[in-house]
């Protein structure tokens, strides 16, 4: 049975229609039939609220009537519009939870989305990177300093989840974490898998370790719960789910127990994907490329001139590493974690001149403004002084993190992550790719097909 990944590569190799408007913009429509992927031809899909008439052909594809709308125009409608709502496979839903922030819809979404933003913004974040610094240092002591050889695609992931584990749930090295990961790992690997709940298919086993998954945080939940009554810890000082659990109090709009439990989920999910990927690719274009490399070593070194041997970075050492991250956003741009995303129209909207009807879903894609040669000048190269300046890019062109009001509330958390770890990969380690062939697959996020494993030499101690 295929997986959506397969589904979307196969429906990127089918002709499909497209309707170029005076607008710049672009758009295609899809019908989902059973997985197939027929063409069919149509004249009324949409009903233009001009008296505009237009034949398309639609592809049968991604779980209902689907309009594809591509370009700055189109991205800036997607991540601002009241009329769209975020939309995730059900499949999704059912392992993440129905009361995750990207199902809920108006009031809803705005508190629980405001709760966890609050608690990601650079403010309460700067607070963290101390934490963050000791869980990657320990990380890279236990996994990289008395290894030659490492698979750097399964380590990233294994020091984004210890981030998480620290930072979102105050969960400390030991028993708990160690069960953590084992269920969320077998959660995660039926994540995109054919919705079939039958014993031994890859949905149905994930669906129970999200069971497994969900009883631990509980068990995490009620016991910071008791350590608040009992005036052991303050909220946003401690970890993401204590602050939420003391939400009610000090900010008046609680957080039910599932809200709680199923944002934390989509936590885990979000951060630890989309952060290792990036940290991945960085690794191995610094490999491939010594004149981007010697500008990142220059820069983290720099930095660690200025620091005791055990001291940890701060947030103003993170604002010193500009063109360190300006590398994360090219890699970003080149290789973007998420290909495009679904949202579902919740009322008629008009786009461009078109009438696109309650209940049916919008799709974007990352790639198509991100390879723009109008906007990146020479898009297949790789260059990151290209985001020197932002103010240079147009808006809603580059959309790696979402933009607008629909921004992802991670961002800051990320760049965290990603500068302290880059940091002590180039100030402590040297490495070699050891194989040639480097290619990666998407399925759906982008994998290096070996796991990019490398030669390791150590510079500094930890």
């Amino acid at each position: 049975m295929p997986t959506m990944a397969q589904v979307v590569r196969n429906a990127y190799n089918q002709r499909a229609l497209e309707e170029e408007t005076s607008n710049g913009f672009n758009i295609y429509m899809a019908w989902h039939t059973c997985g197939s992927l027929e063409l069919i031809t149509s004249s009324d899909v949409f009903v233009p609220s001009s008296n505009q008439t237009t034949e398309s052909q639609q592809l049968s594809l991604f779980g209902g009537p689907t309009v594809f709308l591509t370009g700055p125009a189109a991205n800036k409608f997607i991540f601002s519009s009241d009329s769209l709502t975020l939309k995730q496979p059900q499949s999704i839903t059912r392992i993440i939870g129905s009361q995750n922030m990207m199902e809920l819809i108006g009031a809803d979404h705005k508190r629980v989305r405001g709760a966890v933003s609050y608690f990601l913004k650079p403010e309460i974040l700067r607070k963290y990177v101390g934490k963050i610094d000791e869980e990657i240092r320990q990380h890279f002591r236990t996994n990289w300093l008395s290894h030659q050889q490492v698979k750097v695609s399964p380590s990233m992931k294994s020091l984004t989840f210890n981030v998480i584990c620290s930072t979102i749930f105050g969960i400390k090295q030991g028993t708990t974490r160690e069960a953590l990961v084992n269920e969320f790992n077998k959660m995660l690997a039926g994540m995109w898998a054919v919705p079939i709940n039958l014993p031994f298919t890859h949905f149905h086993n994930s669906l129970k370790a999200r069971e497994k998954v969900g009883k631990i945080l509980n068990r995490i939940i009620v016991e910071k719960r008791s350590a608040l009554q009992r005036g052991e810890c303050s909220s946003e000082d401690e970890d993401l789910i204590t602050y939420l659990i003391s939400l009610g109090a000090d900010k008046g709009e609680t957080l039910t127990e599932e809200e709680i439990l199923d944002n934390a989920v989509l936590l885990m999910i979000a951060g630890h994907d989309t952060t290792a990927i990036v940290l991945t690719f960085i690794v191995r274009q610094l490999a491939n490329d010594p004149i981007i490399y010697a500008s990142v070593v220059n820069e983290q070194e720099e930095i660690a001139k200025t620091k005791a041997p055990e001291e940890a970075l701060t947030w103003d050492d993170l604002l010193k590493m500009k063109y360190t991250w300006r590398v994360a956003q090219e890699i970003l741009r080149t290789i973007p974690p998420l290909f495009g995303g679904f949202r579902r129209v919740i009322k008629d909207v008009e786009f461009g001149g078109y009438l696109i009807p309650k209940g049916w879903q919008v799709f974007w894609n990352t790639s198509v403004t991100h390879m723009d040669e109008s906007i990146f000048k020479e898009p297949e190269k790789f260059n990151p002084l290209r985001f020197k300046k932002q103010s240079e890019i147009p808006p809603y062109c580059f959309i790696a993190f979402g933009a607008g009001p629909r921004i992802c509330p991670g961002y800051e958390f990320a760049k965290t992550e990603t500068l302290v770890a880059v940091h002590y990969m180039v100030t402590r380690f040297k490495w070699s790719l050891c194989c040639k062939d480097d290619t990666f697959v998407r399925d759906p996020m982008p994998s290096p097909k070996q796991g990019l494993p490398v030669l390791i030499e150590v510079k500094a101690s930890l």
